[in-house]
Parts: C-alpha cells; structure tokens; sequence
C-alpha cells in the first residue's frame, strides 16, 4: 500500500525566513531521500572528463575522444524519455537497479576497453559509449517526479531550490574529485570510480524510495497521449532548453578565457564563484513563501549573462577580478531559475507522468547544449569570448520571453 503523506504547504509564516525549510523536515524520511537523490548525480559532471583522458591517452586522438563523449551524450538523450516512461509506469526502485547495474558494467568495460581492443579499434568504444548512456540510472527525473507527491505550495518549491542549488555544487565537486583521481591514479580510475559511485547512488535512492513509499505508479488521468502535447508542456521544455544550454556556452567561455589569458586554473576558481553565488541565490528565493515569477528569474538571469559581455574580449579585456565580480552577481539568478522552471514543469506534467516529461527536459536540454556549443566555439575562434557571451545572452532572452507562453496550472495570479 502506498503512504500518503500529507500536505507539508501553506503552513509557514512569512516572518519566518527558514518556514519553508522547515515544513519540509516534517515529510518523513525526506532529507535522505534528497541526500540520495544528489548522490546519485555526482558522478554525472565528472564522466565526460574522464573519458576524454581515457580515449584521448588509448588513441592519441582528441578527435577520437570527443566521439566517444558524443555518442554517451546521444545515448543519454535518446533514452531519457523511455527511462522517464518507464520509471512512470512501473516500479521506479527496480528500474534504478538494472539501470544502475547495467550502467556501471558499461562504464566498466570502456575502462577496459584499451586493454582489450587495439586502438584502431576505437570506433568500439563509440558503441560502447552510446548503449551506456541509454541505460543512465534516471535519479534526477525520478527525483523530480517525486517531489510534488511529498509536498505542496512553498514547501514544493523550496524543495526544487534546495535540489537545483545542491546540484549546482554538485558540479563543481564531480568534476574537481575526478580530475584528482585522473591526475594521481589514471584516466581509468576516474572511469571506474564513475560507475562505482553512480551504482552506489542509484542503489541508495532505490532503497530510499522503498522506505518512503514511492514505488506505485501514480494513477493516469492524460491517457497514453505524449506528454508534449498537455497543455502548456511544449512552452515549458523549450525554456528550459533555452535556460540549461547557455549554462555550458558559458562554462567554455570561462574556460577559453582563462586559457588565453595563460592561467587555465582561473576557470576553476571563476566557475567555483558562480556556482556557489547560486547556491545562495537558490537558497535565499527558496526561502520565499511567494510563488516564483517565472519570467522575472529567467529575464535576470539573462541580464547577468548580458553584463559579462562588455567585460570580456574584444570589448574590453577585463581582469579576472571584474569578471568573478559580474559572474558572481550574475550567478545569484541561476538556482532560482532552474528551480522556477522545474517546479512549473513538475506542475504541468500529467499526473503519472512526471519521469517522462523530465526525461524530454533531459532530452531537449542536451540537444540545446550540442547546437549552442559548436556556435560558441566558432564565435571562440573568430570573434572573442565576449561574442560567445552575447549568443548565451540571446538564448537566455529568448527563455524570458517563453515563460509568457508557459501558463499556471495552479491559477495563481502571478505574472509569468
């Protein structure tokens, strides 16, 4: 029998900044089911890393090692909204272990792959690359789909700010602990340590999910119709499309910065800034018992993106000081707005159909980030970082302007 939790929304005070925060220590077993949740995400950030060194160090070819990259980036896309289906329509603790345990086998035999195979026969590992990235553990739609079951009103979203804001340093931490593993044990370490810790996490978010009592579906009232067709859900995906991609146009951009101004470690200190600015600004709007306006978090993100274009060259070569100066006011913006838009989309989604509606945001969001990333590098090469600024700046417009299209489903009067 599934336990019903009751309603944790709409008790807090508005004098009580942390009332939101509170409500959501009240859902049993909550905080480890959170805790898992991002567990199971930490080695999402570090694996492209991993196994660029992997295939690049096997063949001697970064060509080499970009294909490997892109055929797993592919399979994860491809298969996010069949894992979302899946997680939907059956029990998502079962699904997370054989994903879990045929992901790491996967992560497992490309470690191995160069000792197994020739280097001419590389191309192996593309295959090998793209069938792993389908069987991805879905903990972050599984996660998603999970949170409007446990709670409702400014608990709900100050649940979807406390996730996008740990996430974000999620991203900083994946990356830096398997850079440390490449660097002092081998490219195959990382590799390994990749599925040692996502069979971990999605082990742990399973057992989690059992002891909460989110293993039944929950009960269909759109049919079998696709999600992109509920209403309001087409608007939704394609902001946050518009809203996740120019997050890794700008992570190069950092990166190209520091690297021609002959100190590639700035990156990491720059991206560090702006991650932890957007845990605070995560925080601090979770924290509202106010509704977010979707268009207002998305627009302001946007302006931060647009105030990094006069500081960066050619414009103005603006020292490293300046530049952590605009992206740490800019990165204020960047957790409220993820939070924003997966909390909306969470409202939108069909009732038993959350995963899979997360699954296409999954889908959308890295098939934004494949179009943005070539255009930036191009801008990169002929123009100057502040150019490839300007087209995350564009995007991020863009989203503001979608979020007018993106409609309430609980009808509140907020402005979008």
């Amino acid at each position: 029998m599934t336990y019903r939790f009751q309603p944790v929304g709409g008790v807090g005070h508005s004098d009580d900044v942390l009332g939101p925060y509170r409500q959501l220590l009240t859902v049993p077993r909550l905080p480890g089911l959170l805790i898992w949740s991002l567990l199971g995400r930490l080695h999402l950030a570090g694996t492209a890393l991993a196994t660029t060194f992997l295939i690049a160090g096997w063949t001697g070819s970064y060509v080499a090692a970009g294909v490997v990259s892109g055929a797993y980036t592919v399979g994860i896309a491809a298969g996010g909204p069949l894992r979302g289906r899946a997680a939907d329509r059956g029990d998502p603790a079962r699904l997370l272990l054989v994903a879990g345990v045929l992901y790491a086998a996967g992560m497992t035999l490309l470690a191995f792959a160069p000792l197994i195979f020739p280097a001419r026969l590389w191309v192996l590992a593309v295959v090998i690359g793209f069938a792993t990235g389908t069987v991805q553990p879905p903990v972050t739609q599984i996660s998603r789909a999970a949170w409007p079951r446990l709670a409702e009103g400014a608990a709900r979203q100050s649940l979807y700010a406390v996730e996008a804001t740990l996430q974000e340093l999620l991203f900083v931490v994946g990356p830096v602990l398997t850079a440390v593993v490449v660097a002092t044990v081998s490219p195959r370490a990382g590799v390994l340590m990749s599925a040692g810790l996502a069979l971990a996490g999605a082990l742990g978010f399973a057992r989690a999910l059992h002891h909460i009592g989110l293993r039944t579906p929950v009960e269909r009232t759109h049919g079998n119709g696709p999600v992109l067709r509920a209403p309001g859900m087409p608007a939704a995906v394609l902001m946050s499309l518009c809203v996740v991609a120019p997050l890794t146009t700008l992570d190069m951009t950092i990166v190209a910065w520091a690297r021609d101004a002959g100190a590639p470690a700035l990156s990491g200190v720059l991206v560090a800034v702006w991650a932890i600015t957007s845990a605070v600004g995560g925080l601090v709007m979770g924290a509202r018992e106010a509704a977010p306006r979707l268009g207002l978090r998305a627009l302001v993100m946007a302006l931060g993106y647009v105030a990094l274009v006069p500081v960066l060259p050619p414009v103005i070569d603006g020292s490293a000081l300046v530049i952590g100066l605009v992206l740490g006011l800019g990165g204020f913006a960047i957790a409220p707005a993820l939070s924003a838009i997966n909390g909306r989309i969470g409202e939108l989604a069909p009732p038993g159909r959350a995963a899979e509606a997360f699954g296409w945001v999954l889908t959308a969001s890295l098939f934004g980030s494949a179009l943005m990333l070539p255009v930036a590098g191009w801008l990169l090469d002929h123009i100057g970082p502040a150019a490839a600024a300007g087209s995350a700046s564009v995007v991020a417009l863009i989203a503001a302007a979608l979020a007018l299209a993106v409609p309430d489903p609980t009808g509140r009067r907020v402005p979008a």
